[in-house]
C-alpha cells in the first residue's frame, strides 16, 4: 500500500514540473513499486523534479526590479512580466501594459484682440500600449508593442490601434558589447529624450524640439531600418543606421501645416549616426532614462548627425527636391536626487511656407531639470525651458515653452502622478499667441 501511495504522489508531481535535470520514474503495474532505471514489465511514469532542482531550473515568472527602492506602494517593476521556460532558460516571453492618462485645463490668448481668445477642458489616454517580447535564443530577441496613442484628445475621438516598435535585436553575436544589431522598427537616436522610453521621461509630452527631429529624418524615429550599435566598457557608445526615410503626413513646413501637394516620394534610405562619451569614472551611463530616483550619478555628452536625402515633391505644380540634415548635441547627468539634461538641434532644409519654393535652417534648445525628495515619498518637482526659432534669420518663427510640474512617485515608473503648468507662447509668423496649460497626469505601467 506505501508503494502505491508513493507512486500516486509522484505520478501526480510529475504532471505539472519538469525540467532538463529531472529523474525519469517507471513503475510496475502489477506490484506499484517505483523504479528509477527502466527494465522488464516496467512502464515509464514520467520525470521528478524535486524542490532544490525547481528552484534553479530557470522555470521562473519575474516582474519586480531587482534594484528598485521601496516606494510608498512597494518596489517598481522591471518592463513587462517575464515568463523563463523550464527547458530552455535562454527563451523566455515577456508580457506588460503602459497607460498614462491626462485631465487639463487649454487657454488660448491671442496677441490680437480680434480674435477670440479659448479656455477648454480635455481629458484623454495620451498613451494606451500592449508590450510583448521574445526571447528566442541568447543572443536573439524581439520586442514590440501596439498602441492606440490620445485617445479622446480635443476633437479627435477615438483613435485606431497600430504597431509602435517591432525590432528584432541581435546582442553581442561575436561576444562583445562593441557589435549588437537592431532590425526593422527600432528607435534610432535623434534625440536624448525621444530615444527614452516614454514611461521614463519626466513629463509625458516631450519638448517641440525634439518632436520635430523624431519625424524630420524618418517616421517617429523608427521607420524600418537597420542599426548596428556597440559600446567600450559604458565609456564610449556608439550607434550607425540607415533605413525608410521621411513619412508625408509628418512632413510640415516651418508653421507646422502638414504637406498637402502631390507627387511625394523618396528614393534614398536616411543614414548616419551617433556617439555618446561618458568621460569621468564612476559616472558612466548605463541606462538611457531621465528618472533615477536619488540612486547613483552619471555625466555624459553626446553627438549624432543624420541625413535623409532626395526628398521630391510637387509644391504648387513646382518640382522640388530636398534633403533634411539634423545635427544633434545632448548632455545629461544626475547626482543622487538630481538630475539636469539640455539638448541643441539644428536643422537644415527646413520648407518656410508651402507655395514659396523657400528652404532654410531651424535651430532649438531646451532644458530640463528635476529634483528627488527621498524624505518626502519620491516627491519631485522639475522644470523645462525650451526656445525653437522655427526659420532662422527672418521674421519672427520663435516659439517659447515654460514647463513646472511635480510628479509622485508611489511606485516608481510603475504608479506615478504628476501636476504640471506648461505656457508656451508663439511669434507673429506662428499665429501670435500664446498657450496656457494645468494637466493633471498619471500612469500605470509594468
Amino acid at each position: 500500500m506505501k508503494q502505491i501511495v508513493l507512486s500516486t504522489i509522484a505520478a501526480l508531481t510529475l504532471s505539472t514540473v519538469a525540467s532538463a535535470d529531472a529523474t525519469t520514474l517507471y513503475s510496475d503495474p502489477t506490484t506499484g513499486q517505483v523504479f528509477t532505471q527502466p527494465g522488464e514489465n516496467r512502464v515509464k511514469m514520467g520525470e521528478f523534479v524535486d524542490a532544490n532542482t525547481l528552484e534553479t531550473s530557470g522555470e521562473k515568472t519575474t516582474v519586480i526590479a531587482k534594484d528598485s527602492p521601496e516606494f510608498l506602494l512597494g518596489q517598481e517593476t522591471a518592463p513587462n512580466m517575464k515568463f523563463t521556460a523550464s527547458d530552455n532558460p535562454d527563451m523566455w516571453l515577456k508580457l506588460g501594459v503602459r497607460i498614462q492618462g491626462t485631465f487639463e485645463n487649454y487657454q488660448r490668448d491671442y496677441e490680437d484682440a480680434a480674435k477670440s481668445d479659448t479656455n477648454n477642458w480635455d481629458a484623454y489616454l495620451r498613451r494606451t500600449r500592449f508590450e510583448a517580447a521574445a526571447g528566442f535564443s541568447k543572443n536573439v530577441s524581439f520586442t514590440m508593442d501596439i498602441r492606440n496613442d490620445k485617445a479622446n484628445y480635443q476633437d479627435d475621438g477615438e483613435q485606431k490601434f497600430n504597431v509602435g516598435d517591432a525590432y528584432l535585436k541581435i546582442s553581442k553575436p561575436f561576444g562583445t558589447s562593441l557589435v549588437n544589431f537592431r532590425l526593422y522598427r527600432g528607435k534610432i537616436d535623434v534625440s536624448r529624450t525621444e530615444t527614452v522610453k516614454s514611461a521614463y521621461v519626466l513629463h509625458y509630452d516631450r519638448p517641440h524640439v525634439a518632436d520635430e527631429a523624431a519625424q524630420y529624418i524618418t517616421h517617429n524615429r523608427r521607420g524600418t531600418n537597420a542599426k548596428m550599435y556597440g559600446d567600450w566598457k559604458k565609456k564610449i557608445y556608439y550607434e550607425v543606421a540607415f533605413g525608410d526615410g521621411v513619412y508625408s503626413g509628418k512632413f510640415k513646413d516651418a508653421g507646422g501645416s502638414s504637406f498637402d501637394g502631390d507627387d511625394f516620394n523618396q528614393k534614398s534610405f536616411f543614414y548616419g549616426g551617433k556617439v555618446v562619451l561618458s568621460p569621468f569614472d564612476g559616472w558612466e551611463e548605463t541606462k538611457r532614462t531621465e528618472t533615477y530616483f536619488g540612486k547613483g550619478k552619471h555625466f555624459e555628452i553626446g553627438a549624432s548627425y543624420w541625413n535623409s536625402p532626395g526628398i521630391e515633391y510637387a509644391d504648387s505644380n513646382v518640382s522640388q527636391t530636398i534633403d533634411h540634415e539634423l545635427i544633434n548635441l545632448e548632455m545629461s547627468a544626475h547626482y543622487k536626487g538630481a538630475f539636469v539634461q539640455a539638448e541643441w538641434f539644428q536643422f537644415d532644409g527646413v520648407v518656410k511656407n508651402w507655395g514659396e519654393a523657400e528652404t532654410g535652417k531651424s535651430t532649438g534648445w531646451y532644458v530640463t531639470g528635476e529634483y528627488v525628495i527621498e524624505a518626502l515619498e519620491y516627491l519631485a518637482p522639475f522644470v523645462r525651458y525650451e526656445n525653437w526659432d522655427k526659420y532662422d534669420g527672418k521674421g519672427d518663427w520663435g516659439l517659447e515653452s515654460k514647463m513646472a510640474g511635480v510628479n509622485w512617485y508611489l511606485r516608481g515608473n510603475s504608479t506615478k502622478v504628476g501636476l504640471v503648468f506648461q505656457e508656451d507662447t508663439y511669434g507673429k509668423d506662428l499665429g501670435d499667441y500664446t498657450d496656457t496649460r494645468f494637466k493633471v497626469t498619471t500612469q500605470w505601467f509594468f
